[in-house]
């Protein structure tokens, strides 16, 4: 078998990736641009960058505000866009991810989607040393009391929260608002939730969120495992990788980069 034909299978048009890098930096910044800016970020000089815009502009993929002569996305790139969206169900793409993940992290990992009653775990991928706990497909987990409901009550609409908060009783006889506020701040600016021996005893929890391209989230990746064994540290091993895995797939779902 001549091995020459795998290898042409793999090769690419490098002008074609090198223009690629326009393309790319608009998507990042996510505003139109000017062409220096756009040139500089894209790694070339602007009298090259500009032929590539041209041809971009031809097919539809960006055009030109001719008042500001700013580049920003068009047409073409935004139906790609919608279509792209359209393929992807984010639990179809996170079921894989979970089972990978649970083996990398030697603990049990789940995705919980917002239901009528609030996060419900859909998919649950156990890790070498299971975790005795209710983590059932259909399990509903507590706003109050779980990182994974703390990251949808940090991030999901008020009014939705509400809704669901006022059908909870409170999981402790000590909770109370304030509390409660404070764990939302602590999701949104760690980027994640932690929940450490709260609901069960010795069994702690660790979430990341996963949006979409309108920057609603649409699932939470938890995490699951003995306190004793589990990092719960806010930038520990097992949070970084969570958040990555998370960070990943909500960009395959066309959220912007963090």
């Amino acid at each position: 078998m001549d091995d020459s034909a795998g290898e042409k299978g793999s090769r690419g048009i490098q002008s074609v990736e090198v223009g690629g890098q326009l393309l790319l930096a608009l998507a990042h910044h996510g505003r139109p641009m000017a062409l220096k800016d756009l040139a500089r970020d894209a790694g070339m000089a602007p009298a090259k960058a500009h032929p590539y815009l041209v041809s971009f502009g031809k097919l539809g993929l960006i055009e030109q505000d001719p008042a500001t002569g700013r580049y920003g996305l068009g047409p073409l790139a935004m139906q790609l866009g919608l279509i792209s969206l359209q393929q992807y169900d984010p639990v179809r793409l996170a079921t894989p991810l979970i089972e990978e993940l649970a083996q990398a992290l030697g603990h049990t990992v789940a995705i919980a989607v917002w239901g009528d009653r609030g996060p419900t775990i859909v998919r649950v991928a156990e890790g070498p040393s299971p975790v005795h706990i209710s983590m059932r497909h259909g399990t509903v987990m507590s706003l109050r009391a779980t990182a994974s409901g703390w990251l949808f009550a940090a991030h999901r609409p008020a009014a939705a929260v509400q809704e669901v908060l006022t059908h909870e009783p409170p999981d402790s006889p000590h909770f109370d608002e304030a509390a409660f506020a404070a764990r939302l701040a602590e999701a949104r600016q760690h980027g994640i939730g932690r929940a450490v021996d709260l609901s069960v005893p010795g069994v702690s929890a660790l979430a990341a969120p996963v949006f979409d391209g309108t920057g609603a989230m649409v699932l939470a990746i938890t995490v699951i495992g003995p306190t004793a064994a589990l990092d719960t540290a806010w930038k520990g091993s097992v949070a970084q990788t969570l958040k990555r895995c998370a960070g990943d797939l909500s960009r395959r779902l066309g959220a912007a980069p963090a």
